[in-house]
This record gives C-alpha cells, sequence and structure tokens, in this order.
C-alpha cells in the first residue's frame, strides 16, 4: 500500500502545457492519481487509530495485494474512492471518523476480484451494502457493520441472502452498469454515496431507455473522436473511467469534473453525439489540469476577481486558469471539426473560444501571481492559441464570435460593476 513520488519530466509537462499531452503524459498523470488515492486511504487508516473493523480491513486490504495487486489498484482507483476519503480525512474537523468503515467494502471488493474467500465486516446503513466499482447489495433491516462472506466463485452470503455479483440486477443485487465500443467501455456510477454531490445527482438510478441514450450517443462520439480527434480519445481511454449522471437546467446539458473523483465525469443525459464528444473535449482538459496542480505548483495563492469569458461571475485565478485550459481543449477539437461541419457552427465556436482563451492567458501572465513553472506553462499555452489566432476563418462566423464576445462582457460588467 506504498504510494510514490511522482515528478513530471519537462518534455511531458511540456506537451501538456501546449494543451495536448497524449496517451504517455495521460498515463503519468493516472499514476500519480492513484498514489495520491492511496495517500488518501492510507491518511484514512491513520486518522481511524484502533478502529478494530478498519484494521481488520487494512489487513486484508494489504494481504490481498501481495498476491493480486491489479484487484486492489482497481478499486482503489474508482473515482468515488477518492472522494470518500476525502470526505473522512475532511471529517477530521469534527473528529467523525464513522465513515472509515467503509475501508471494509474496498477490501471485500478486491478480495471478490482476487477471488479470495475471506469474511470482512461492511457498513450497511438504510440497508444497503455499497462495494465501490461494482454495485449494490440489498438486505433487511440496516446496521453499522455486518459480516460479509466472500466465496471465490464471486457469491456473497450477508444477511442470510446470498447474492452473484457477476449477475445481471435482481431483487437484492443491484450492479454497476457498462456501455461502450470498440475496446473502450465506461462504468456508469448512479449508485455509490460518494459518486458526485449529493445536491447534483437524480433521485434514481437511470433508466434502460435512458442508459441507451447514453450507449447510442457515446459510440457515435467515440468513432468521431477516434477518426479526428486521435490525441483527446487517446487522453480519454486512459484517464476516463466513469460516467456519473447529474441533473442538468432544463432543456440543456451539464457536465463537470471534480478534484477528488480524478477518472470521472458528471453529465446529464446528452441530447446529441457531438455534444457528448465535446465534453469530452473539455472535461479531460480539467482532470489533466486537476492532476498537474496535485504535482506542480502553478499559482500563488489570491483572492482577486478576474473577468473570465465563459462566466459570469468574477472568477479567483485559479478559477480562470482552469477554464482557460479547458477552453483550449474546448478551441481546439472545433478547429478540427471545421473541416466536417457543414454549416459555420465549428468556425463560429473556434474562433470564439480561441479568442476567449487567448484573452485570458494574458490576464494570468500579468497577474504576477504565477509561479516559474506556471509562468511556463501559460506561456505555452499562449503559443499554442498565438498559431491558433493567425489561422483564417471566414468573415461571417468570425464577425458572429466578435458579437457574442462583446454581448458576454457587456452582460458580465452591467452584473459585476
Amino acid at each position: 500500500m506504498n504510494p510514490r513520488v511522482h515528478r513530471l519530466p519537462d518534455d511531458i509537462l511540456a506537451r501538456l502545457a501546449s494543451g495536448g499531452g497524449g496517451a504517455e503524459a495521460a498515463r503519468q498523470l493516472v499514476a500519480a492519481e492513484r498514489s495520491k488515492h492511496r495517500l488518501l486511504v492510507l491518511g484514512v487508516v491513520r486518522l481511524a487509530g484502533s478502529h478494530p473493523a478498519v484494521g481488520r480491513a487494512y489487513d486484508l486490504l494489504a494481504e490481498v495485494e501481495k498476491h493480486a495487486p491489479r484487484a486492489v489498484e482497481s478499486v482503489i482507483a474508482h473515482p468515488a474512492v477518492g472522494a470518500w476519503a476525502s470526505h473522512v480525512i475532511r471529517s477530521r474537523e469534527t473528529a467523525d471518523f464513522s465513515g472509515s468503515v467503509q475501508l471494509g467494502a474496498l477490501a471485500a471488493v478486491a478480495a471478490i476480484r482476487a477471488c479470495r474467500p475471506v469474511r470482512v465486516e461492511v457498513p450497511a446503513p438504510d440497508g444497503r451494502i455499497m462495494l465501490p466499482s461494482l454495485g449494490e447489495i440489498v438486505i433487511p433491516g440496516k446496521a453499522d457493520l455486518v459480516d460479509l462472506h466472500l466465496h471465490a466463485d464471486g457469491t456473497v452470503e450477508v444477511g442470510g441472502r446470498r447474492v452473484n455479483v457477476h449477475d445481471d440486477e435482481g431483487q437484492f443485487w443491484r450492479p454497476l452498469r457498462r456501455i461502450g465500443v470498440g475496446g473502450f467501455s465506461l462504468w456508469v456510477d448512479d449508485l455509490d454515496p460518494f459518486r458526485w454531490s449529493p445536491d447534483n445527482v437524480p433521485d434514481d438510478r437511470l433508466s434502460t431507455a435512458e442508459l441507451d441514450i447514453w450507449r447510442e450517443y457515446l459510440q457515435v462520439s467515440w468513432q468521431v473522436l477516434k477518426a479526428r480527434h486521435w490525441t483527446l480519445a487517446d487522453e480519454t481511454a486512459e484517464i476516463v473511467s466513469v460516467l456519473t449522471p447529474i441533473t442538468g437546467p432544463e432543456y440543456r446539458m451539464n457536465s463537470a469534473t471534480a478534484r477528488d473523483r480524478f477518472g470521472a465525469i458528471g453529465m446529464s443525459t446528452p441530447h446529441e453525439w457531438r455534444w457528448l464528444a465535446y465534453t469530452f473535449a473539455h472535461e479531460v482538459q480539467h482532470a489533466k489540469l486537476g492532476a498537474v496542480l496535485d504535482i506542480l505548483e502553478l499559482l500563488e495563492p489570491d483572492d482577486g476577481g478576474y473577468y473570465a469569458p465563459w462566466r459570469p461571475d468574477p472568477r479567483p485565478l485559479a478559477g480562470l486558469l482552469q477554464g482557460v485550459y479547458a477552453h483550449v481543449g474546448v478551441a481546439g477539437f472545433w478547429r478540427r471539426e471545421r473541416a466536417h461541419d457543414t454549416d459555420q457552427q465549428a468556425h463560429v465556436e473556434f474562433a470564439h473560444w480561441r479568442q476567449a482563451a487567448y484573452e485570458a492567458t494574458g490576464t494570468l501572465l500579468d497577474s504576477g501571481r504565477l509561479t516559474a513553472p506556471g509562468e511556463r506553462f501559460v506561456t505555452a499555452m499562449r503559443s499554442t492559441l498565438a498559431d491558433w489566432m493567425a489561422e483564417s476563418v471566414p468573415r461571417t462566423a468570425l464577425a458572429a464570435a466578435d458579437e457574442r464576445a462583446a454581448a458576454h462582457r457587456e452582460a458580465w460588467l452591467a452584473r459585476n460593476t
């Protein structure tokens, strides 16, 4: 369970700073984030102190890792595990470590994947046992802790019931579901209580009809990414492992990432394949930068509020940096889409977002709050955008983009001055 030190080689950091990175850069970021999850899990164990159930769960996890390290790696890397561990550690301010017993469920998943017959204690609030990255067992009643008896064939005995975690959904077993195409598949996590902020998740699981929509649009968007946006496709395949349904505004779509849920993208049900492809372009950038910031300090602290050409409110520099990096990815997506657009939407989007991101890099460079690595990082982004600013765009599309930018700034000034 020992994490390791991670540093980004100069060439990898330079590729990331230019807005891309590719598969190798993505793999290095993934490795760093998995070490971060290990540190968080170790932090939970240390905070729990002498709690016997936590100690036994950790011993089991360590024992499984000796014989099946990938089984442990897969569950620790699950995005909701990072959110759970972060939550428990933040709870130290109230000395509430009750959530630490969820470590037993992590150990159970690792043992199941390693085909090891063992017994382990897990929490069952509200009569449900969440096995991160696998699914949920429903039992009669509720209990702080219950005994799981795991068998080598994947069956689990608990509360007088026996379920097989490899089965489809049944009365007492609700598995996470997968969607995918061409060797690329993702978990759809609509069960784990730590999958996203409770205020932003739907009340129920995705219906079969909605899941079919997600599956259909993923198939089309992934084919497009592989054909037209291969660097983005490579990064997405390395980084993204989970899609989490979240609520969206009426008649619109919503997407997000979170630093403590690396590998997950939260999104509302897509209405078209291109929005889903664009969402990967946007959110993978956020995930990459979040991982970079876990390794490197790019900014000094600030409490300022700056204009961001994509937000209605003033943003601190940390938020502005995230937005710039995301919109470098957005501009790059529309830049390639221009060759396949039947109208001028891609030209308008490219012109608008290259200008917005270029303007915001100037704000960052003029702030005086960038560290030396941050200065190099933002300068490299600006260099990419400067090259794109020199590319030709149809006059009507450029005029539409300029009009859109002017309207945003006018509305922002009216709201915030």
